[in-house]
Parts: C-alpha cells; structure tokens; sequence
C-alpha cells in the first residue's frame, strides 16, 4: 500500500513538474504596444481619440433670462445671437402697437356711446357734414366699443406671450449653447485593442468611433 501511495506521489510530481516546464517553455504574451506597431507595419493605422471638454457657466441661462426679463432682447444679445434681438423688438413692439391702437378707438367708441345715450352730439354723429345725423347708430357705436375691447385684450395677452417667450428662449438657447453641437460629425471604423485580464493576452475588435 505505502508503495502505491509512493509510487503515486512521485507521479502526481513528475505531472506538475511538466506542466511547470510547460509553461516555462511558453513565451509571454506580446504587449498591446508592440501589436500595435506590428498593426501600424501592416497599414493599419491606430487613432487615439481625444475629446476636448469645455467649460460650463451654470450661471449663464439664468443670467440670460434675467436681462430677457429686465429689457426684451438683452438676453438674446447676452447670448451672442444678435439677429433674435430685432426680431423680439418687433413682434413685442407690434403686440405693444396693436394694443395702443385698439385702447384709443375703444375708448372714442366709449366717449361717444356715453355722449349719445345723454343726448348730447359727438365725433361720429354727423361724419359727412351735412347737418343730418346721427350717421352712425347707438348700436353700432356700442358694436364697436366691445369689438375693440376684444381686439384690445388679445393684443395684450399676445403681448404678455411673446415677453414670456423672449425669456424662455433666452434662457434655452443659454442651455444648448453649452453643448457641443457642431456639425461636423465624423463616424469611423477603427481597430479595437484590449488586454484580457484574466488570460493576460490581447483581444483584437473592431471600434465605432463617432467623434462630434
């Protein structure tokens, strides 16, 4: 029995022995910069990407919205986009017209509806001149008062609408001007070198590089 156990004792060491001998004998994996040189000989050309991280003002969209909010416009010009500034003047300056307009003919419906309901003569009881009037109706002047009235109160809500919007837009155009959004986008095939670490030798693949 002692022989036996000897017998395999002396096998089981012989055994590791090789198998130490075997791995001795094994040469090391190749490194990942001397395949990469070996790739390089053969034409294949390794790119290291490289992206270019730029600074972030947290600030920025609030400030924008706050110059938006003092002076319609500013906020664009905070922002750099100098063509939006005109263009909020205009339309907040057309709501601002348009509202100053329909208050004046309301009110001169108004003055006047009130004049003819005391019998008294206003600026629309003889328009033509020629001294038979009214020319123009008790209804009508009240038609007109509450047409304007509406025409008034749509100018204004627009108005309040578009000043919202010039400080939306400059507090989301503040946001998107801190992302990299350049058009000139690049998709590439490249080579894919890693090192295993539980084999310790190379994996070999191929990248879906986007650089933007």
């Amino acid at each position: 029995m002692s022989k036996n156990l000897l017998f395999w004792g002396f096998f089981v060491f012989l055994l590791n022995f090789s198998f130490a001998q075997e791995d001795e004998i094994q040469p090391p994996p190749p490194e990942i910069d001397s395949l990469a040189q070996d790739l390089e000989g053969k034409g294949i050309t390794i790119e290291e990407v490289t992206y270019e991280k730029k600074k972030i003002n947290p600030l920025a969209p609030s400030k924008a919205a706050f110059y938006s909010a003092i002076f319609p416009g500013l906020g664009q010009i905070y922002n750099k986009r100098y063509w939006k500034a005109p263009l909020v003047w205009g339309a907040i300056g057309t709501g601002i017209y348009a509202y100053s307009f329909n208050n004046t003919e309301y009110n001169r419906a108004r003055d006047a509806f009130k004049r003819r309901r005391v019998g008294l003569e206003d600026e629309f009881f003889d328009i033509t001149g020629d001294g038979e009037g009214p020319d123009i109706s008790l209804e009508a002047l009240q038609d007109a008062q509450e047409s304007t009235q509406r025409d008034r109160d749509l100018a204004l809500l627009i108005t309040i609408a578009l000043y919202a919007l010039n400080i939306i837009d400059a507090n989301v155009d503040s946001h998107l001007k801190q992302y990299n959004v350049d058009d000139d986008l690049v998709i590439d095939f490249q080579p894919y070198l890693d090192l295993n670490p539980l084999t310790n030798k190379p994996n070999y693949g191929l990248a879906l590089v986007i650089k933007y």
